[in-house]
């Protein structure tokens, strides 16, 4: 690694399972051999100029699965499985705000409900946690749930689902594909949440198949 004048390397700690940007925070040469030596985030805090055990104190640690380079060797990205909110704030990420938008732009200035506009790779992990608070919560009402408390209406859907995708590829617009391609997603997520088996699961075995 190729660290600066002041002994730093910027570090971007990304989720493992989902892409999703948590932090950006700088590592010396100290913070990244405990990072590699522990396989949980050691960052260097530049206001208190001391070593940082990311999640240390509140149990929100940081777990590594792979740390990557680039091309000139003065920058970081962690990938990381994180066992809690990587912001101090209680926010899953640090980049919790959007620039344009109406958040307060103070130092841990609060959220705004429907700001930042959800990334497209963020709906998938954005899915599973609704899913997975639809299932701990059990809201009246909800269609998840009652998919969630009948695993055979759920295998019907899919099933039903998959049907509208193939007609749609037959005779209908791109945008029907693509919105029973939607409805799909959405049911398999479902049905495969009654054996515990998540979406990135499905993706890792993809990942594994490349040649």
């Amino acid at each position: 690694m190729r660290f600066d004048e002041r002994g730093l390397v910027p570090c971007v700690m990304q989720d493992w399972r989902s892409g999703e940007v948590l932090t950006l925070a700088y590592m010396n040469e100290e913070a990244l051999q405990l990072t590699l030596e522990t396989r949980e985030v050691h960052f260097y805090s530049r206001s208190r100029r001391e070593i940082w055990h990311k999640g240390g104190t509140s149990g929100n640690v940081q777990r590594i699965r792979q740390i990557r380079y680039d091309c000139d060797g003065d920058a970081l990205v962690a990938l990381v499985e994180p066992a809690g909110p990587a912001c101090h704030t209680g926010e899953r990420s640090c980049f919790y705000r959007d620039l344009e938008g109406s958040a307060d732009g103070a130092e841990d200035g609060p959220p705004v409900e429907g700001e930042p506009q959800p990334a497209t790779y963020e709906a998938l992990p954005e899915l599973e946690r609704t899913l997975l608070a639809r299932r701990r919560e059990r809201p009246g009402g909800s269609y998840t749930v009652e998919l969630l408390e009948d695993p055979k209406l759920a295998a019907a859907k899919v099933r039903e689902e998959s049907g509208e995708v193939i007609k749609a590829v037959a005779d209908e617009s791109e945008e029907r594909v693509a919105e029973e391609a939607a409805d799909l997603l959405y049911h398999l997520s479902v049905l495969m949440l009654h054996r515990d088996v998540s979406m990135a699961e499905a993706l890792n075995i993809l990942n594994g198949r490349r040649r």
